[in-house]
């Protein structure tokens, strides 16, 4: 529900997994150099964000979420730390 965060699925077993996605976003998307930043410096965070995506589709087995061994839902802070909120919808037959 915010335009500069993202929920993804990713590895949930080693930390250095977020560090290193945050870490490459960094180097592929520099802060400082694009239009928006004039307004209020955070044009980093929206590339970022819109690339990532602002949401994802999990399904769900026996009323739990049907993740791989490794895998965990995410959420992706691109211009914080801040407060957010997140919606979820679940649709089931």
């Amino acid at each position: 529900m915010h335009a500069t965060a993202s929920i993804i699925v990713n590895e949930n077993h080693d930390p250095n997994i977020c560090v290193d996605l945050i870490e490459a976003l960094n180097n592929l998307i520099p802060s400082g150099i694009w239009r928006h930043d004039k307004m209020d410096g955070n044009a980093d965070s929206h590339i970022k964000s819109a690339i990532l995506g602002p949401g994802e589709t999990v399904p769900v087995k026996d009323g739990r979420l049907y993740l791989g061994r490794w895998q965990s839902v995410m959420l992706a802070e691109l211009d914080g730390p801040r407060q957010r909120a997140i919606a979820v919808t679940v649709i089931g037959d």
